[in-house]
């Protein structure tokens, strides 16, 4: 299934993808099956349900009330989730160096890729409350003037738990999302030296994008093997494949759940894959510039940028 988070004439709900242009409203639908729930109001509530969840809403897609139907074009996309917590991982060696050797001749400093990288995923803990979704204007930050996107595969965690080992990992994955971490590359430039990772060159109102919809982890083997692809007005600027992650998500999960307990709602990006930003390729975004990024069985996240 894909799900996903709309909003129409004021109201919230959850929807499920039929195809590329038809959505099935899953609160309506439930209300006309007489279910007497409040799950599909919200996606929290669909991935804290877990499977039962996941199973009404299977049975209202094969049943596809005609009355609940709706068109993608009747709706606001919401980002599917609000997360209780976001990490963001940097796993695809490809984009690392090529982020690298973009810097040096930015920065005239040579930074070669630590062992730590190649022994444990790392990762950062980002902004949640900065997510937009599909079809949101992205507010260019005004004290930055290099601004980027960033082509990523986020997974939302499922249920709860701690010190999760590698093999029991997959579990724990709700689904799978696309991600676009816009990134004021002039501004992470400045701060990165001081070793404390990223903050105001990811950092600032709609600088998150997450959507439109949640692959849930059923409908792909793990680890996943999904193409992926960006384009900036129409023009491909890059792109590879999930397969290429150096830490899968079963090793992300397993290395954040030491000593530490993940929830449900949680979301954790892959970090960019190779190509799939612009300081790899020597492009920046302009005011006005539409990207869409592109991820296979998931879909097409498509936004703006505005000054």
């Amino acid at each position: 299934m894909r799900l996903g988070m709309v909003e129409r004439e004021g109201r919230k709900f959850v929807v499920a993808a039929l195809d590329d242009e038809r959505l099935l409203d899953l609160d309506t639908a439930a209300k006309f099956a007489r279910y007497e729930t409040d799950t599909f109001t919200d996606m929290q509530k669909v991935i804290e349900e877990a499977d039962y969840g996941l199973e009404q809403a299977e049975w209202l897609i094969k049943r596809a009330e005609r009355r609940a139907l709706l068109s993608v074009d009747d709706v606001t996309f919401l980002p599917p989730l609000m997360p209780v917590q976001f990490r963001d991982c940097l796993v695809f060696e490809e984009h690392l160096k090529g982020s690298f050797a973009a810097a040096e001749k930015l920065t005239g400093v040579a930074m070669e890729i630590p062992q730590v990288w190649y022994d444990q995923p790392v990762y950062y803990k980002g902004n949640r409350m900065s997510f937009v979704g599909h079809g949101a204007d992205v507010q260019w930050p005004g004290y930055a003037e290099f601004l980027d996107i960033e082509l990523e595969l986020a997974v939302v965690i499922g249920k709860k738990g701690k010190d999760i080992s590698r093999e029991e990992a997959p579990d724990y994955i709700f689904g799978y999302t696309i991600l676009n971490d816009i990134s004021a590359r002039d501004a992470q430039m400045v701060e990165m030296p001081g070793q404390l990772g990223p903050a105001k060159g990811k950092d600032f109102d709609t600088g998150n994008i997450l959507g439109p919809f949640i692959l849930t982890a059923d409908e792909v083997p793990h680890p996943v093997a999904l193409g992926m692809e960006a384009r900036v007005n129409g023009e491909r600027w890059g792109g590879g494949n999930s397969a290429d992650m150096h830490h899968d998500f079963a090793d992300i999960i397993a290395h954040v759940s030491a000593c530490e307990t993940i929830w449900p709602g949680e979301v954790i990006g892959s970090g960019t894959v190779g190509t799939g930003c612009g300081l790899e390729t020597g492009r920046s975004l302009r005011p006005g510039d539409r990207f869409e990024l592109e991820i296979e069985k998931i879909g097409i996240l498509a936004n703006r940028i505005v000054r």
